[in-house]
């Protein structure tokens, strides 16, 4: 009878031993999941609050005239006649705002594929307008980091783009 006891208390050991080492486990993997969402979740806040910034009528109103002005750039020798001709707040707003995208990107901190549908073509655009002077604002100030991480996003969405068209 007492060799049935002990059998059952250290049966009754282990099982609860099992339970707890269960719970912790369970625990751990919902923590884990808990976590990859709060970085989802963060990481679309601030794409959208990206997106908030791009359709602003202040960004917006920058962005149309650095569209329609990107044929002078052309014509622009020095840098400082960015402000006569195109608008030097308005070209910095627009690349500085794409510069900042492509910080996040080089990162990791944001989702290549939701930038490249929520911001994709206006990235190209961009870049492709804005190419020129921001060549020659590189050789005139001898520095070749201006806007490197707009080229960089714009370089990745073109992989992208690519990579897509290939598949297809």
């Amino acid at each position: 009878m007492e060799v049935l006891r002990t059998v059952d208390v250290q049966t009754l050991q282990t099982v609860s031993i099992l339970i707890a080492s269960a719970s912790v486990f369970a625990g751990a993997i919902y923590y884990v999941l808990q976590i990859r969402h709060q970085a989802r979740t963060r990481q679309t806040d601030l794409v959208m609050r990206l997106y908030a910034t791009f359709s602003s009528n202040e960004f917006q109103d920058a962005w149309a005239k650095v569209r329609t002005r990107a044929s002078d750039f052309e014509s622009i020798d020095d840098i400082y006649d960015f402000d006569k001709k195109v608008g030097l707040r308005e070209v910095n707003q627009v690349c500085l705002f794409f510069e900042g995208i492509g910080i996040l990107l080089q990162r990791k901190l944001v989702d290549t594929r939701m930038i490249e549908d929520l911001f994709g073509g206006a990235i190209a655009r961009a870049w492709e307008k804005m190419k020129t002077g921001v060549i020659k604002a590189r050789r005139q100030l001898n520095d070749p980091t201006i806007y490197y991480y707009f080229e960089y996003l714009y370089n990745e969405m073109k992989k992208r783009e690519q990579k897509l068209e290939s598949k297809t």
